[in-house]
């Protein structure tokens, strides 16, 4: 236990949150190629823990020797955090101290509710596009649990084997207030949709799921997504979108990319803080700084305004964060309406703390 206590405090005193831990502990376990897969597990658990409560806690000698404890006692990796901090009562923890800033939430989610959601890690989850008896028998043959959130999206286990299990090209990796953001499409066949963030295209696939009769353009600044995205949707057997790489908070490149071009609706998934997936990273938490909340929402509004000139006269721009922070979320949404004239249809907070899912925030505006 020496040797794992070691490591812990290794990775705790060198990881810096440049890059995601996931990432971190992958370079870390391939320079020790000594540690097996027990121990790799056991420290994966350890880090995780850590990330999601040292703030809480005054001291870290204490919670080093804390984690010691619950491991001995074979509940680090099997017991939730939240039951774990409750039981033992020799730990002082203080839950407001994970995040200590004066910082307004969007409404329909209080601040204690989403802190925590940081104790735990969220499901998986899974939308089905096809076979899904075929997907429930597989599952239940391997006695892998799930419940279903909606008819086409299933619930998870973290780590539930499945790539190897399930047809490819029947599922799709989705957490579920990410496929609940779909309500918000309903296209129609031909129309001229521009997924202007579009990552590695989780909204642009189920926007195609939808409604395969649209003609699609996606931009990002990252070529090796755009590849990727391109991928996905030759997996899925989808025709491949216009695809522009492009940094769209730069106007006069923006511009120049797509001419003249004029969609019916846009969907801009923002680069934000990520607050609402800080269960999955809580990696992220503890390095948060605040000042980043203002970078992020004038380059929310920057980019939003810009794009707004590629939207043709009665259409839609659907304006999501993966946030939780009202500054990122409706307080953009007012300065979009400010700025371009344009009017809000509706938007909410998608909650997803009572399913052990991320939190999502999606708004629908009209030009």
């Amino acid at each position: 236990m020496r040797y794992i206590l070691q490591h812990i405090q290794t990775i705790t005193e060198t990881y810096k949150g440049n890059i995601p831990l996931s990432h971190f502990l992958k370079n870390y376990f391939r320079h020790y190629p000594i540690l097996g897969s027990r121990d790799r597990k056991i420290l994966s658990a350890m880090a995780y823990s850590w990330y999601r409560i040292a703030k809480g806690v005054d001291n870290d000698t204490v919670l080093q020797g804390m984690m010691t404890k619950w491991f001995n006692e074979n509940k680090l990796i099997n017991t939730p955090l939240g039951d774990l901090l409750t039981q033992d009562a020799t730990l002082s923890f203080d839950i407001n101290k994970l995040f200590p800033y004066d910082i307004t939430l969007s409404d329909g989610i209080t601040r204690h509710a989403w802190l925590t959601s940081m104790l735990t890690q969220p499901d998986l989850f899974i939308r089905i596009r096809k076979d899904k008896g075929k997907i429930i028998s597989l599952l239940n043959g391997q006695q892998i649990p799930f419940t279903f959130i909606t008819d086409n999206c299933l619930a998870l286990p973290n780590g539930a084997k499945i790539d190897a299990l399930l047809p490819e090209d029947t599922y799709v990796v989705q957490d579920a207030s990410s496929q609940h953001t779909g309500s918000y499409f309903t296209p129609a066949k031909n129309e001229l949709w521009y997924d202007c963030c579009s990552g590695a295209g989780g909204k642009s696939l189920l926007l195609k799921d939808i409604e395969p009769g649209i003609r699609l353009t996606v931009s990002d600044r990252r070529e090796t997504i755009i590849h990727n995205l391109l991928q996905r949707f030759k997996q899925y057997r989808h025709t491949a979108p216009v695809t522009h790489i492009t940094d769209v908070s730069d106007k006069e490149v923006l511009d120049k990319k797509l001419g003249g071009k004029q969609f019916d609706n846009i969907i801009c998934d923002a680069p934000c803080s990520g607050s609402g997936t800080w269960a999955r990273t809580p990696e992220q938490l503890y390095f948060f700084k605040q000042e980043s909340i203002q970078e992020f929402a004038a380059l929310q509004q920057k980019i939003v305004v810009n794009v707004s000139d590629h939207l043709k006269t009665d259409g839609r721009l659907i304006y999501i964060t993966c946030s939780v922070f009202r500054e990122e979320n409706e307080s953009v949404v007012a300065e979009i309406i400010k700025q371009t004239g344009m009017k809000l249809v509706n938007m909410q907070l998608i909650n997803g703390v009572n399913i052990q899912a991320d939190s999502m925030f999606i708004a629908k505006l009209k030009k």
